[in-house]
């Protein structure tokens, strides 16, 4: 954690030189938020137990606490929160709300997860970060950025749900509502069993159409928005709207083979 920016470079090069237009504070803040919210990702995939990983997740319970109580933080990630983006009064519930995202997919792998479930993992792992950095890169426009985190966050978080849905069904997670399959005729049973299901085609139908929409709704507000402070967030939607477009154009060629 000796360079957050070195660490953003190493991962994602492309989005590193997207932030250099930045003011340096601006980099550093939004460095700290993506490392946060990679360190929560690696928690959750790592090979640690179950009861490891919550016992870590609840240790940052206490590390938030530290920090927004203004005592010295124990990690090398917390104390670049406190030294990088409590300048710009990011809220401690937004943080809890990445962690409590983490938390939820550890405890209770998602197999089908009822819709409130499903919203509240989506707001964590993908809303909320996005809405943190746009705090920090255009905070003039609160009310656009709490719409743009919304859509954005959930069609950039659904198209790769999509993408991976049968390497998930390999590790007994299914992360389409449940709503959403029952509505398409899908069975309910294993991960596997559901994803073999013909009429999954419907459900991912459903939600390629939602992650339409947000991209759309996405692109309008930031036209709107200052090129250069937003550069980060364009980037995010241009590189995730082309897999979604590749993919959803293999969707339909499937749809129809099926059912013509």
């Amino acid at each position: 954690m000796k360079s957050l920016g070195n660490m953003v470079r190493r991962s994602q090069p492309s989005l590193f030189w997207c932030m250099r237009g930045l003011t340096r504070a601006g980099r550093e803040a939004v460095y700290t938020v993506f490392a946060f919210c990679q360190h929560m990702d690696n928690i959750v995939r790592g090979a640690m137990s179950k009861q490891a990983k919550i016992e870590l997740l609840n240790a940052w319970r206490e590390e938030l606490d530290n920090i927004y109580d203004k005592k010295v933080p124990q990690t090398n990630i917390g104390r670049k929160i406190y030294k990088n983006c409590i300048r710009f009064d990011l809220p401690k519930s937004m943080w809890l709300q990445i962690l409590d995202s983490a938390v939820l997919n550890v405890k209770y792998p998602l197999n089908a997860p009822n819709n409130e479930i499903f919203e509240k993992y989506i707001a964590g792992a993908a809303v909320t970060p996005l809405h943190l950095v746009l705090m920090i890169v255009a905070p003039e426009h609160p009310r656009a950025n709490q719409e743009l985190a919304k859509n954005l966050g959930e069609a950039v978080a659904i198209t790769y749900i999509l993408r991976d849905i049968k390497d998930d069904a390999k590790k007994n997670r299914m992360y389409l509502p449940a709503e959403v399959l029952q509505k398409a005729g899908v069975v309910t049973g294993t991960s596997q069993e559901m994803l073999e299901d013909k009429n999954i085609i419907y459900a991912r139908a459903e939600m390629a159409n939602r992650v339409l929409s947000g991209y759309n709704k996405a692109e309008r507000l930031l036209a709107k928005m200052n090129k250069k402070a937003t550069l980060p967030l364009r980037f995010v939607l241009n590189t995730s709207r082309v897999l979604f477009d590749e993919m959803n154009e293999r969707l339909k060629i499937l749809y129809f083979t099926l059912f013509k």
